[in-house]
């Protein structure tokens, strides 16, 4: 039997129980009030029954067949497309709602619409999986190839050289504070992309933050001759925002500029009006650096994307930093802004709002 031919005598069935059960319940009713009222013989009150029977059923069961059997089909329709995973947008509206069968499609209507949501996020979650172990399989084999080949040269006799081993040692330590790095960011913005990471939205002094970031890397922008320059700007100055992302956000930015600049080049922070919304600002960061092609700004924010891969490795660098950035100005509901000029320099910047109406 095909499911069609089931189908059919599904609804088939429901409309016989239902007129049999109402024939049934009318005939004998009717019969037992002609006996005693009336003073028919029984053959005539069977004769009588029968007909009233018949009818009774015809009626029932037309009418059943046409209330039930359209609204069985659309919930047999869509039950079996939830089974083959094919969800169709249903007219199914429950303010049209007449009884109980008209909620229960509508109710398996938002049923088909959850679990629809649910496998595309459950898509998109392997998607991203796949993408990520794929990329984080690729980006852990530098390190850990390079330490292996120093310890497997120091192994095979180097340990005893002094003029190699500390040398060795050494490379091979950096390779492993790279890996921790790496490992770092990569929980870093899983968490981030995958939406375990909330902000804690608020109010704080911009200024502040700024500064303590500042004072944490300037000893290393010292190392790199690079200076830090905070632009002024009124101190009272608050806007909503999650502190610890916002500094994570200067961190990679300055870092940024940093590891990309030239000797004797600057990183400047500072705040600007945001022309398209008086309730915001702009806070940016501009460096003096080796800027970044055209063709490859879309592409700077994406995961392990670098401009110049050699230098980035050589400083430590992941891969990740902007993408965090891009991660967390989203999480905000912020925009992120980037322009670069080839061997001139590049400013990012992002918009914060306001919690205050102190203007720049």
């Amino acid at each position: 039997m095909s499911l069609k031919d089931f189908n059919k005598k599904a609804y088939s069935k429901l409309s016989l129980r239902t007129a049999i059960s109402s024939a049934v319940f009318t005939t004998l009713l009717a019969a037992g009030l002609l006996w005693i009222v009336t003073d028919y013989f029984w053959q005539q009150i069977l004769l009588m029954a029968a007909c009233l029977f018949m009818i009774s059923f015809l009626v029932v069961y037309a009418v059943s067949d046409r209330l039930h059997k359209e609204r069985l089909k659309q919930l047999n329709k869509i039950v079996k497309n939830m089974s083959r995973k094919k969800f169709d947008d249903y007219d199914s509206d429950l303010s049209q709602s007449s009884d109980e069968l008209d909620m229960l499609i509508h109710r398996t209507v938002k049923a088909s619409d959850s679990v629809n949501k649910e496998l595309s996020r459950l898509n998109k979650i392997e998607n991203y999986r796949k993408e990520f172990i794929g990329d984080i399989s690729h980006e852990l084999k530098t390190p850990i190839f390079a330490i292996q080949g120093f310890i497997e040269t120091l192994l095979n006799g180097a340990v005893h050289d002094d003029k190699v081993n500390e040398l060795f040692l050494k490379k091979a330590m950096r390779n492993v504070n790279r890996l921790i790095f790496l490992t770092n960011d990569l929980m870093e913005i899983s968490r981030l992309e995958t939406g375990e990471m909330k902000s804690n939205i608020k109010d704080m002094y911009l200024r502040d933050v700024i500064l303590d970031v500042v004072e944490t890397l300037q000893y290393k922008a010292q190392k790199e001759d690079i200076e830090i320059h905070v632009k002024d700007f009124d101190k009272n100055i608050q806007v909503k925002a999650d502190r610890n992302q916002i500094k994570q956000i200067l961190t990679n930015l300055i870092e940024n500029g940093m590891k990309y600049n030239k000797p004797g080049g600057y990183v400047e922070i500072g705040i600007t009006d945001y022309k398209k919304a008086k309730e915001k600002l702009m806070l940016y960061v501009k460096d003096t650096g080796i800027g970044i092609d055209k063709k490859d700004l879309n592409r700077v924010t994406e995961r392990f994307f670098r401009v110049d891969k050699s230098r980035s490795r050589e400083k430590g660098g992941t891969g990740l930093g902007l993408a965090i950035v891009k991660h967390i100005v989203e999480a905000h509901g912020e925009k992120l802004f980037i322009e670069s000029q080839s061997e001139v320099g590049s400013t990012f910047s992002i918009t914060l709002t306001r919690s205050n109406n102190i203007l720049v």
